[in-house]
């Protein structure tokens, strides 16, 4: 395994890690608000897709190189 193959699954790992204790920090937040239910699923769906723009932004980069 090469140094720049550790560093990308590292980085890959860690910021999956943070990203996992910010969904539980949310999911806290939410527990103790009163906010109505529309506001919950709309949490929810844009903490779900920013993420997922990283890694459509990652797909299409490798296609276009």
């Amino acid at each position: 395994m090469s140094i720049e193959q550790f560093e990308t699954i590292g980085l890959w790992l860690g910021l999956g890690g943070l990203y996992f204790f910010i969904v539980l920090a949310i999911r806290d937040v939410l527990k103790k608000s009163e906010a109505p239910r529309i506001g919950h699923i709309f949490v929810w769906l844009v903490l779900f897709l920013s993420p997922l723009v990283f890694i459509v932004k990652s797909i299409v980069q490798y296609f276009f190189e």
